[in-house]
């Protein structure tokens, strides 16, 4: 009796300290996620939103070309710039956690944080400035004879993917690096005493080790760049709209919230399709 009273009293004190954390929660995400969700199967009739329960938000989603090519931009890009991350961040990653001195490897890490002690926006229009016509990046191909007419860099996809890849890179980074130095080194002494060479050693046994490292990156990756509106709308431009900018757009010159909440669901069921499919690798530790 006693140490089911203690049970009790424990379990009292447990939820005493996750009421604060669960009434914030539920105040501040699922009550607006709700409001969004519901608001999102009414229409706008002229300048008035009408509540009336309706599917036409979603019908039009699949309807209309530009709100669907919209999603499918968003994914060509996010899954562009998650790729060429990986194979960018992978080697950096690895040349810091087995390369670099151990006395140096903090240092490698803080210049590979670098860009975040940045301003998002800051960063973006940086980008726009290199990657322009008369940016640095056109400006040197010109002066060594590369090529006799400045690229378009920016205004376009090209631009959008080298400014997600410049951030999300070290993101990756950073989430490979953490598996890499749990790895014990006896992992690869046994591979060698099996007659394993290192391409073999890597591959059936490093890479399959770090690859919780790489899914984490690479959700996070997914979730960040699919997302994203500063980056495409300064370094994409108009000519391409991702999801999140034809969100906008509902929002800014239509003032159309029911279209833009149907919107921001459709890339809410994305990204939570993409946590299913990752789910059995988001986790850093091994057992």
């Amino acid at each position: 009796m006693a140490a089911t009273a203690l049970e009790r009293m424990e379990r009292r004190k447990a939820w005493a300290f996750a009421l604060p954390a669960l009434l914030w929660t539920g105040f501040f995400f699922i009550v607006p996620f709700a409001y969004m969700a519901a608001i999102s199967f009414w229409t706008r009739q002229g300048r008035e939103i009408v509540a009336t329960w309706t599917l036409d938000n979603y019908i039009a989603f699949f309807g209309k070309a530009h709100f669907f090519k919209g999603l499918v931009v968003s994914l060509e890009i996010t899954a562009t710039v998650t790729v060429i991350s990986i194979l960018l961040a992978y080697p950096l990653a690895w040349i810091i956690a087995e390369r670099v001195p151990k006395k140096w490897q903090r240092f490698a890490l803080i210049m590979a944080i670098l860009p975040f002690w940045t301003s998002y926006v800051v960063r973006s229009y940086s980008w726009l400035l290199v990657l322009s016509k008369g940016g640095v990046v056109n400006q040197a191909l010109l002066w060594l004879g590369v090529i006799a007419e400045p690229l378009e860099l920016s205004a376009n996809r090209t631009g959008t993917v080298i400014g997600f890849v410049h951030f999300f890179v070290m993101l990756l980074t950073l989430t490979i690096y953490a598996n890499l130095i749990q790895l014990s080194p006896n992992y690869r002494r046994a591979a060698a005493d099996l007659g394993a060479n290192a391409f073999q050693t890597f591959w059936f046994v490093v890479l399959p080790l770090t690859l919780p490292g790489i899914m984490v990156g690479a959700f996070l990756t997914f979730v960040l760049c699919i997302g994203d509106y500063i980056t495409p709308q300064i370094l994409g431009g108009n000519n391409e709209l991702v999801l999140p900018q034809v969100i906008m757009l509902q929002l800014g010159r239509r003032a159309d919230f029911p279209m833009a909440a149907a919107l921001s669901l459709v890339l809410m069921v994305v990204v939570t399709l993409a946590y299913i499919a990752c789910a059995r690798w988001l986790k850093m530790e091994r057992t």
